[in-house]
């Protein structure tokens, strides 16, 4: 790991960065099937020129500059542009719905919009002159002849160059619009100081250097990947490979062969079961000699958690781990050797089933408000089934309802005191109000999360008070946890539990269509549609032992008493997904209501 440079501002990092590794890779884009990679001169010097066009443009400091778009070169371009300008950038996601592109440029006030696609372009163009401020609409991939092009900007910027300036600590850098679990989108504002005070930190306890390289898949409009990843393994000179899809991430990753990984909870949740159902094809024989290579690897990890080591059981487990686990690596790259994990709590089962197979997961804790990260595991300070502990300048006390720190060890609402917390909701001062507040002379942020902190300093998550319900019988219910428990099972993807007010939970269940398939068809049943799966009996007895089968640690009534399945899954497409992959549960409830009543009437 090279020495830690504490950075300013983002304009400092990316300036700093670009000039520091000049001829090193910096993003890479999928191209013809082969990876083609922007150099860290190359990446400066775009930022250069599309700074000018902004400045051309009319763009002043304090304005909002806008972009829809995956991850991808041209966003860190505009998003860096932006930042040398003084300007705030606002990214959005590809997958969000028109009405709510049209509502953040209106709220953020907007004066240009990126956008990355034609059919895009063809639905935001209109807004200019109409929506908010917003002026100019420009295309990625527009043709290069056109005068709303990214290519045609770049020109402008070329022949009339701006130098950077520098901000201040405490001038927005930009908003990152929540992704709206329970209402409207709300704008984050967050200036330099929030975002360097994260990364100088994050840099000073996760390791990464320049030979570095990651395989991009979270998106950069949310903060975690943007902070953690992009902002991130810049300012270390690392790389950063654009996966095209997540439909082919694991084609991508064969590519980039990445060193490290940044992900949430789902994606982990999928190779798990990924890795599960394949050790489970295998034969009678190689399936003892997996079993028997996981419980090495367990046993290691228990004497590593308590300092120990045994020579016979390094000796086992590298037998194992080059016959075996490097399989399963391989087919990640064969280089990884650290996944960052954010976003939504890991379950325990698969956290440690990963670090078994020889891929070290840091996980991490935070939120948009908190720039994100307020918590993590690291190299020196490491606990399965814990977020880790603060990260250096970062603290997190546990408060009652009324505010008040509790004493260590006690559950209750976790609050952040630190540079990384947000400056506040742009034009929502009383949400500001609601979560910022004074606790014994510290400006500190309540999280809505629950949890606490053990003896050793290490911060647990139980739950988030804002899905936490309460059955007729007067028990609360936080659903999360347990609905990750349950999508252990091989046959379940995706469940909802429910149960607000009502004499006892149910759970819609969204099946692995695939396995479920497969199971029936062992039996002589085709289920040729996700329809069939959905409608099948047997499928409905199978989910039901599932359910039965993995709810079996949970209270009395936790456990889901009757069940529903769907033939079609939570995504973005539908509106049932956040573009980080959180269920909008009041979407969820609306479009499933007749269901749920079914279930209590049945």
């Amino acid at each position: 790991m090279t020495d830690v440079k504490e950075f300013s501002s983002l304009v400092d990092m990316q300036r700093w960065a670009c000039a520091t590794f000049g001829d090193r890779p910096a993003i890479g884009t999928k191209r013809d099937g082969a990876y083609a990679w922007t150099t860290f001169a190359e990446l400066g010097e775009l930022v250069d020129a599309m700074r000018a066009a902004l400045v051309g443009a009319g763009v002043e400091r304090g304005d909002k500059v806008a972009a829809i778009s995956n991850n991808r070169l041209e966003w860190a371009v505009a998003a860096y542009a932006t930042y040398g300008i003084g300007a705030h950038f606002v990214p959005m996601y590809e997958a969000q719905l028109e009405k709510d592109w049209r509502y953040i440029l209106e709220d953020a006030g907007a004066t240009v919009l990126f956008v990355s696609t034609t059919p895009i372009y063809d639905k935001t163009r209109g807004m200019a002159g109409k929506v908010g401020r917003l002026r100019d609409v420009v295309c990625f991939d527009a043709p290069s002849d056109a005068p709303h092009a990214w290519s045609t900007w770049l020109a402008r910027g070329r022949s009339a160059p701006v130098a950077a300036i520098e901000p201040d600590w405490d001038e927005t850098a930009g908003l990152i619009y929540t992704s709206g679990t329970t209402g409207k989108p709300k704008g984050v504002v967050l200036s330099h100081g929030n975002f360097v005070s994260n990364l100088n930190s994050v840099n000073s306890v996760i390791p990464r250097d320049p030979a570095d390289v990651s395989c991009s898949f979270l998106p950069w409009a949310h903060s975690f990947g943007q902070t953690a990843e992009l902002h991130g393994m810049l300012s270390a000179g690392a790389a950063i490979g654009v996966a095209e899809s997540v439909n082919t991430l694991l084609d991508d990753i064969q590519l980039v062969k990445p060193t490290v990984l940044f992900s949430v909870p789902r994606v982990f949740n999928r190779i798990y079961d990924g890795v599960q159902k394949r050790f489970a094809a295998e034969k009678p024989v190689k399936r003892l000699l997996i079993n028997h290579a996981l419980a090495v690897a367990a046993r290691r990890r228990k004497l590593a958690e308590t300092g120990q080591q045994s020579a016979l059981v390094e000796l086992q487990h590298r037998f194992f781990d080059e016959r075996i686990f490097a399989q399963v690596r391989a087919r990640f790259g064969g280089r990884l050797k650290f996944a960052f994990s954010g976003g939504a709590a890991l379950q325990r089962e698969v956290a440690e089933f990963i670090d078994d197979i020889g891929i070290v997961v840091f996980e991490g804790y935070g939120l948009t408000e908190t720039s994100p990260i307020a918590t993590a595991n690291r190299p020196d300070a490491r606990r399965i089934g814990t977020i880790g502990k603060p990260i250096p300048g970062v603290s997190i006390f546990v408060c009652d309802e009324h505010g008040h720190a509790l004493p260590q060890g006690a559950e209750g609402e976790l609050v952040v005191v630190g540079p990384n917390v947000m400056q506040g909701y742009h034009n929502h001062p009383e949400s500001t109000a609601e979560v910022i507040f004074d606790l014994d002379g510290l400006r500190a942020f309540k999280t809505g999360d629950m949890g606490c902190v053990d003896p050793d300093g290490f911060v647990r998550i139980t739950g988030r008070f804002k899905e936490q319900y309460k059955l007729e019988n007067g028990k609360y219910v936080v659903p999360t946890p347990l609905e990750d428990q349950l999508k252990l099972s091989g046959y379940i993807d995706q469940v909802f539990l429910f149960g607000d007010n009502r004499p006892h939970n149910v759970a819609l269940v969204v099946p692995d269509f695939d396995a479920c398939r497969a199971w029936a068809s062992a039996r002589g049943e085709t289920l040729a549609t996700n329809a069939d799966v959905a409608r099948s009996a047997s499928v409905h007895e199978l989910i039901g032992a599932e359910l039965r089968k993995f709810s079996g640690e949970f209270k009395g009534f936790e456990s889901p008493k009757r069940w529903a399945l769907l033939a079609e899954g939570f995504s973005t497409e539908n509106d049932l997904l956040t573009p980080k992959l959180s269920v909008k549960r009041r979407n969820v409830q609306a479009r499933y209501q007749a269901e749920l009543d079914a279930l209590y009437a049945s």
